[in-house]
């Protein structure tokens, strides 16, 4: 079978490797273009495009799919079948059409729900107990194709997006190497997604990773969870961003106002939320300095003290 791979970030690579050790016969890896990385804004290659060239695989790069060459080029590749995992665009209605078993796409979500390009964050975010990998036939809407097959996986009260990526891209690799021998057979029931239980998880934006400590202890622990480890939620305290990385929910109330300093303990800072639930810092990184425990930050002269606020201001 001759198939033409896209992806981008480290949750396709596992599912690029799967079809490397099966054996299948990879025409193409497409993927976006280098881009500027860290402060000192190196161009680096996207983690496809790096397993690729371990693999020896041909790797095209096109900035916009649509009328580049790249195209043409993955076109006359003529791919019995296309497989995309977080490639980062809508394939053009042309390239859908070209091969044989379809254009498929594991995404990141039971969709339906979480439709988008931060499934994972929005969905831990949100507190679920579960997500899981659809791979589904692609048209020319966001996540709107027919339903191939599903697997749910657990969200657990400690993990976090990055733990629920790992688990979803390892899934995900296991599904479509489950999922390909039923294309080739001819035997697939696809299953039309119901729209009225469409939900959407656009990219996360400045504002989202903002802590208002006005909410719910549970709900600022799971935007905490949900946005580490990147973004990472942040906040406000004495004129200074701290980016909190790790929270810990306390079954302990506070008469305190909200992002009021409750206690300062050895390994944690407890915080008032706006239900006077508690909740533990345990993990920070003031800005323009390297992420710490807060044991670590406590051992040395530190400006927290009980009765002193975090704010949600910028």
């Amino acid at each position: 079978m001759n198939i033409v791979f896209m992806g981008t970030p480290d949750f396709s690579v596992p599912v690029l490797q799967g079809l490397v050790k099966e054996e299948y016969t990879i025409a193409a890896v497409v993927t976006q273009p280098d881009r500027p990385k860290g402060r000192k804004k190196i161009l680096s290659p996207p983690p496809v495009k790096e397993e690729a060239i371990r693999q020896g695989l041909k790797v095209l790069q096109p900035e916009k799919l649509k009328g580049s060459p790249e195209l043409a080029e993955i076109i006359s590749l003529q791919p019995d079948l296309i497989v995309t995992a977080a490639y980062g665009q809508i394939l053009p209605k042309e390239l859908l059409d070209t091969p044989a078993l379809g254009a498929v796409n594991v995404h990141a979500s039971l969709l339906p729900k979480y439709r988008g390009g931060a499934p994972i964050h929005q969905a831990v975010m949100d507190g679920e107990k579960k997500t899981g990998v659809t791979i589904m036939y692609m048209v020319p809407k966001l996540d709107a194709g027919d339903i191939i097959t599903q697997v749910e996986v657990s969200i657990e009260e400690d993990d976090t997006t990055g733990t629920i990526h790992d688990k979803l891209s390892g899934a995900g690799a296991k599904l479509l190497l489950e999922t390909i021998p039923v294309l080739k057979s001819g035997e697939v029931s696809p299953q039309k997604q119901n729209e009225a239980e469409a939900t959407f998880a656009s990219n996360i934006t400045r504002d989202q990773e903002k802590i208002d400590w006005n909410r719910p202890a549970r709900d600022i622990h799971n935007q905490v969870r949900g946005l580490f480890p990147w973004p990472v939620a942040y906040t406000t305290f004495e004129n200074k961003l701290y980016k909190i990385r790790k929270t810990v929910r306390l079954d302990e109330e506070s008469e305190g106002k909200p992002g009021e300093i409750a206690a300062v303990k050895p390994d944690s800072i407890w915080i008032t939320a706006g239900d006077h639930q508690l909740l533990a810092v345990t993990e920070l990184q003031p800005s323009g300095k390297k992420k710490m425990t807060v044991e670590e930050l406590l051992r040395g002269r530190h400006p927290f003290e009980e009765g002193k606020r975090f704010t949600s201001e910028d």
